[in-house]
């Protein structure tokens, strides 16, 4: 009560900071008439004056002013627009690395463009990030011209690029990319064998658009970059057709199975389900008759087991995945998108691919991983830009520090926002949606359904087909239609029936969007329009428009309340764009999902009191209580789990950021000499400390255990004896130091034809190769390790965080010793079948793939990833396959061209 009379007499912390900008806006303001008269060369070499006082020592806030007056002329003279007062104030915010909260068609993509153009004048790039692949080609065409025109570059980063591309890309001033390729490229940026493979520069700065969709609804799964591993896919098929033989339990009291959370997205086996279980898997051959499936052996049957349950029971077609060209293809519950290439890991995409009868693929490894929380939080400065980010101020501050501010719109907003009406069940709520649209299509006002999976849009399409109203469905089987169908969908008496995906970052204009059909008229007349027939277009253009208005402007129909009120707000906030009229409302039913899981179970009971039919709604205060309350249970759960997967990826990160730096060290270095020294070093002091002490007397020295290992690990010929003979007073580190000699000096050996450059490309690829194997074996034991806490947890009541991190240092620390052992074994024992004296035949770094070497652990060496590098083909020899032309197929069986794969090393 205090606060809100204390906020209505002083103004909110958001309405004093957007106060506090005015006096910059107006400096902006008093700039234009100056920049006005300035000619495009005088306009252009404003960036070069800029730059040469940056290197002179003036900040960025001592070009502000001066940059987002010519970055705003700029915008007229290139696109046609003009930044308003109120896209100036976003843009400072921005720029101060805060997130700007702007409703739907206050032009985001144009307010970017001067923090941009302000921060690209340090030379360090600056990253614009988009949710999609259109978007980001989309905005960096149009944008670009503005950048070019004032002298800075722009590139482009989506997926299937070529990586020349990529590289080139990364170089420009202003790079335009999606969530996913910028977090991807970051990954294999860090898994390069040489610098010039290496995609990403600095991370300077991030503006996010739509930046809670990414850092809020996609930060709950990691991106992942895995290889396939070696098992037995027909497990999947064989436990897909026993699961239709086990009965779901639907309360505590009815027999069953096993249960389901819907909630947690768990299954577990009852009682009487175990003793099913394991007599159906006896029948299967899949256990034989004195083996439990609780057994350590069949941990894996279990675990396939559990994702096949998850797979029948938790994960629908046409809902959660569709299947498209034989394959499963994930679709984003936020925003309705499919994600090509994405797959569920712990072997749920497996089980799911057999329940669907397609083609079973490889379950992965993981070779590279990372959050989107701890990728963004890399970045020099970050910020964000999106409709409703509100909900979320209290996540964006505690994991980003990232303050939310909202700025106001330039023109009062005129959409109505209609109470929730709640039914009885889906089959009412339909056909008052029905109702919704024919009366609105009477009206001329166009409709936009929103759903929030593939199947209800399809049903209410199928509903309608009966009544003969023309409809558009926008859902991810018709993505490649999405800019065309959104384009029309504020044309008179429009109705589109669309998933989440809505078309986010496309504004739906009143009347149709002018643009695009300037555009398609100019494609159908090559030779060109005359001026009479565009303005016809124009003219017929604004008669829609104003009779849209009329209408009562774009109408939205929600078919469902998301779990989160921010999905909803943004559906809303599709109409009443600029000062547009329009309206919303959102029809409800006790049989939606977050009615059923999360409401309370009295409402039902309530509803029927009271006598209501299926036809009938009810609207009161209270139910929208309900559902609000319900909304914030989902959000909270949402958020602890965002949180939980970021404490636990905090302890990798940290291990992350060591490797990483430990590689760059590596690849920049000019001789990685030293560095084999140390680790040869490391590794030999482990070794002779583990079998003979510092503080065991030599007579309780295992020599003979010493003596084993020298010889199987390095290679050579130890007897501890002989060393004693020759000094009776041998102590370890003597022992220590005589293996470091002996080594060096076998290894020097093997490379004295060697030439120096050959020498050092070679060690320095292989020491990167060997690191990278043991940080993949690394991180598949971090996946185990976290399972196992979990138990842990369950049993011993500890808390698991705590006991992950006190466990990851000792798995780390162990790491790191494998590194230093696998390192000094490889160049103990490494033999060239020629050696290396042709200094002319190393012209290059990257021809060292050509050093052919045996090695007795190669195979434990390669790449189980269908990416594996030319390096791991290096490892056989190119004279085990038969001759064949250099452009022919290789007969490894990469895909690659002979040249590029063995024919490299002929």
């Amino acid at each position: 009560m205090i606060g809100k009379l204390a906020s209505k007499i002083v103004g909110s912390r958001n309405d004093r900071f957007i106060k506090s900008l005015t006096k910059k806006v107006n400096a902006i303001n008093a700039l234009e008439s100056k920049m006005q008269a300035l000619s495009d060369e005088d306009l252009q070499a404003k960036t070069t004056a800029f730059k040469s006082r940056i290197a002179a020592g003036e900040t960025l806030d001592d070009l502000l002013v001066e940059a987002f007056a010519v970055c705003r002329e700029a915008a007229i003279r290139t696109i046609g627009l003009r930044h308003y007062d109120v896209q100036l104030i976003g843009g400072i915010v921005l720029h101060m690395g805060k997130i700007a909260e702007m409703r739907t068609g206050e032009g985001k993509t144009l307010v970017a463009t001067l923090a941009v153009y302000l921060n690209a004048l340090s030379g360090n790039g600056v990253h614009v990030v988009t949710v999609n692949d259109y978007l980001a080609r989309r905005d960096a065409e149009q944008m670009g011209k503005l950048y070019e025109f004032l002298g800075l570059t722009t590139g482009v980063c989506v997926g299937q690029m070529p990586i020349e591309e990529k590289i080139a890309a990364y170089e420009c001033d202003v790079i335009y990319g999606t969530n996913n390729e910028l977090g991807f490229d970051y990954l294999r940026t860090n898994m390069a064998l040489d610098v010039e493979s290496r995609l990403q520069k600095t991370l300077n700065f991030a503006i996010i658009d739509e930046v809670d969709s990414i850092l809020i609804d996609e930060a709950r799964t990691p991106l992942i970059i895995s290889g396939p591993v070696d098992q037995d896919n027909d497990i999947y098929r064989r436990l897909n057709n026993i699961v239709p033989h086990l009965h779901k339990q639907t309360d505590d009291s009815a027999a069953g199975d096993f249960t389901v959370d819907e909630k947690d997205k768990s299954v577990g086996l009852t009682d009487d389900g175990h003793d099913k279980v394991e007599r159906l898997l006896r029948d299967a051959g899949l256990l034989t008759a004195e083996e439990s499936i609780y057994n350590p052996a069949n941990i894996r049957l279990f675990h396939h087991l559990n994702a096949c349950l998850r797979a029948h029971n938790l994960y629908h077609k046409d809902d959660h995945y569709i299947v498209s060209n034989g394959e499963i293809v994930i679709v984003d519950e936020f925003t309705g998108r499919t994600m090509p290439g994405r797959r569920w890991s712990e072997g749920l995409h497996q089980a799911i691919e057999a329940k669907e009868g397609v083609e079973i693929q490889s379950e992965n490894q993981t070779l590279a991983s990372i959050t989107f929380q701890n990728f963004f939080r890399q970045y020099d400065k970050l910020a964000g830009m999106t409709g409703t980010a509100d909900t979320e101020a209290a996540e964006f501050q505690q994991i980003y520090d990232l303050e939310t501010i909202v700025v106001p719109t330039n023109l009062p907003v005129r959409r109505a926002d209609e109470a929730d009406a709640v039914f009885l069940n889906t089959k009412g709520k339909f056909g008052a949606v029905v109702e919704d649209i024919i009366d609105s299509h009477k009206r001329g006002q166009p409709v936009l359904v929103g759903t929030t999976s593939i199947e209800v849009s399809e049903a209410i399409g199928e509903q309608l087909k009966a009544t003969d109203i023309p409809f558009e469905l926008l859902n991810a089987k018709q993505h490649e239609r999405e800019a065309h169908i959104i384009e029309n969908a504020g044309c008179l008496g429009a109705v589109t029936i669309a998933t989440n995906m809505a078309g986010r970052g496309t504004d739906i204009v009143l009347g149709g969007n002018l643009e695009a059909k300037l555009r398609t008229l100019a494609e159908n007349n090559p030779e060109g329009v005359d001026d009479k027939t565009m303005a016809e277009v124009k003219a017929k253009w604004q008669q829609d428009h104003d009779a849209v208005v009329a209408a009562g402007g774009l109408r939205i129909i929600g078919t469902e309340r998301h779990e989160s009120r921010r999905i909803d707000n943004q559906l809303r906030g599709r109409a009443g764009r600029q000062g547009d009229p329009g309206s919303s409302k959102f029809y409800l039913s006790l049989d939606d999902s977050l009615m059923r899981i999360f409401a309370s179970p009295k409402m039902a009971g309530m509803m029927q009191k009271l006598g209501m039919t299926e036809d009938e709604a009810i609207e009161h205060r209270m139910i929208s209580n309900a559902i609000e309350n319900a909304q914030r249970k989902v959000e909270a759960h949402n958020f602890d789990a965002r949180k939980n997967l970021i404490e636990y990826d905090d302890v990798s990160n940290e291990q992350r950021k060591v490797i990483y730096q430990q590689r760059n060290e590596i690849m920049e270095s000019e001789s990685v000499a030293d560095m084999l020294v140390d680790l040869r070093e490391s590794a030999v002091g482990a070794m002779v400390d583990n079998y003979l002490p510092p503080e065991a007397m030599p007579s309780q020295w295992d020599k003979q255990g010493l003596e084993n290992a020298v010889m199987a690990d390095y290679g050579l010929s130890l007897t501890v004896d002989d060393l004693i003979a020759e000094n009776p007073q041998l102590t370890t580190e003597e022992i220590k130091s005589w293996l470091m000699d002996t080594l060096s000096a076998n290894y020097d050996q093997k490379m004295e034809n060697a030439d120096a450059n050959w020498r050092q490309a070679f060690e320095r690829v292989m020491s990167l190769r060997i690191l990278d194997e043991q940080w993949r074996a690394h991180l598949q034991s971090m996946d185990y390790l976290k399972q196992g806490i979990m138990l842990r947890a369950s049993r011993a009541q500890k808390d698991p965080r705590q006991e992950y991190k006190r466990e990851a240092f000792y798995v780390f620390q162990s790491f790191l010793d494998k590194v230093a052992e696998h390192i000094t074994q490889f160049f103990a024992k490494v033999q060239f079948r020629e050696q290396p004296i042709a200094a002319e035949a190393m012209k290059d770094e990257k021809t060292l793939e050509n050093a052919a070497y045996q090695h007795p652990e190669a195979d434990g060496l390669a790449d189980s990833s269908n990416q594996a590098s030319e390096l791991d083909q290096a490892a056989q020899s190119a004279s085990e396959y038969p001759k064949v032309g250099r452009n022919e197929l290789c007969p490894c069986g990469s895909g690659k061209k002979y040249k590029h794969c063995h024919g490299r090393l002929a």
